[in-house]
């Protein structure tokens, strides 16, 4: 394919990628790169151009995920996928095949003959902020205690906190500049989380949280201006983000941010 090609979007394996939105490739690509840089696995390991990532101490579903990045790249199919479920199993995780437009047709249609499962489907959005107003508001500093980060996003989140280590250990492992911002309350403690990672022109918006208790208060959106002022200041002109395509607040938050949908993608794995 050259660098011009687009493809019909494959953001539903349920249709059998039917979504026929067009794509463009070259930005799928560089968005999977950023993506991939602004969430570091601890194992990675290539066949031909998909791309295994593995990370024993977190269940990421990014983190652990068979990642095809060429469309022309559908040799030896099941032959692949046996080697790549034996190296999850070393892990003691399912093998999970990430689904997005880079994905051969052809390893999709065996994922489709085989009966293999469609889950957690997200949307990838851009906004380009070169010239967006931000208003009057505060400059917000990112805070450099990791370990206090970590502690607000799970507690926002509601996740494990068996997951703090792994999860601290992800962040530390970021190689391009990122910045930790927390939002508190006096009484209440932590109420929004975002951590921004900046890839040359883009900002990734990566774990952005806000307490339920605290949510439609406009909380959102300033954490989300913060974000991007300090990506902008460091020489951002767009930014990303991943979203869950059936969290239809986040979705409305960052459309009216001004971001746009580029691409989907989803997980799929084999039946039982």
């Amino acid at each position: 394919m050259t660098s011009n090609e687009t493809q019909p979007g494959t953001g539903d394996a349920a249709a059998g990628g039917k979504d026929k939105r067009m794509v463009d490739l070259p930005s799928v690509r560089r968005l999977e790169a950023v993506g991939f840089r602004a969430w570091p696995a601890a194992s990675v390991h290539y066949d031909g151009s998909w791309l295994i990532r593995l990370n024993a101490g977190h269940d990421s579903k990014r983190l652990n995920s068979v990642n095809p990045l060429d469309p022309s790249d559908y040799r030896d199919i099941p032959v692949r996928l046996e080697k790549a479920a034996r190296r999850f199993a070393d892990y003691g995780r399912p093998l999970t095949v990430r689904q997005t437009p880079l994905t051969p047709p052809q390893l999709i249609a065996h994922m489709d003959g085989e009966g293999w499962t469609a889950f957690s489907h997200s949307t990838v959005m851009m906004a380009d902020i070169a010239e967006r107003d931000f208003g009057e508001g505060i400059d917000h500093l990112p805070i450099k205690d990791v370990g206090r980060f970590v502690d607000a996003r799970i507690r926002i989140g509601k996740d494990d906190p068996k997951t703090k280590a792994a999860l601290a250990e992800i962040i530390n492992a970021i190689k391009p500049e990122s910045g930790l911002f927390l939002f508190e309350d006096v009484e209440s403690g932590p109420t929004a989380v975002s951590l921004v990672v900046q890839d040359n022109d883009l900002a990734g918006i990566m774990l952005f949280a806000v307490d339920e208790h605290f949510r439609r208060q406009g909380l959102g959106k300033a954490m989300l201006d913060v974000s991007l002022r300090w990506a902008r200041l460091r020489g951002a002109k767009k930014a990303w983000l991943q979203v869950e395509a059936d969290n239809e607040a986040a979705l409305a938050l960052y459309r009216s941010a001004g971001f746009s949908d580029v691409y989907n993608y989803l997980y799929r794995t084999p039946k039982a």
